[in-house]
């Protein structure tokens, strides 16, 4: 990610249409969001084959998300919130919050998922239960900024 935000548009592909992936950011984002309250009810109720499942499935979104995302920034112009007044300061500290966050969120959850698919459980569980609020704020936290920033991507 930082060699994205120090060299911008290092392996721009001419022609590549990039300009609907922040909707589909969005959409990632928001199922993830969605399938990780399932996952956790699933574990809940003592579903752990759903548990599995859904999580897996979570993953498998994270990791698209990141390929789209690494995809995006290397090819779209930077675009920048336009919104004044009391709106800014909310939209910074989401945004800051959750540039913040989402490198964390990497390494958690490959610990926990590691953990899980070699069956300590032990340790799953007890480091999962700082990934889940962590993946979810960073996932709610994605739809946010998109939504914010939606006016002000290159049409």
């Amino acid at each position: 990610m930082a060699a994205l935000a120090a060299f911008p548009q290092a392996v721009r592909l001419d022609g590549l249409d990039v300009s609907g992936l922040p909707r589909l950011h969005a959409v990632l984002n928001g199922s993830t969001a969605l399938l990780l309250m399932a996952g956790y009810g699933a574990i809940r109720s003592g579903r752990r084959t759903l548990h599995r499942s859904i999580m897996i499935t979570c993953f498998v979104l994270s990791c698209l998300f990141l390929v789209s995302y690494v995809t995006y920034h290397s090819q779209a112009p930077q675009s920048h919130f336009g919104g004044t007044g009391w709106i800014r300061p909310i939209y910074l500290f989401i945004l800051i919050t959750h540039i913040s966050m989402a490198p964390i969120v990497v390494p958690l959850v490959l610990l926990t998922l590691s953990r899980a698919l070699r069956g300590d459980l032990v340790k799953h569980r007890r480091l999962a239960k700082w990934t889940l609020p962590v993946w979810m704020y960073v996932a709610v936290t994605g739809v946010l900024v998109y939504l914010m920033m939606a006016p002000y991507y290159p049409a």
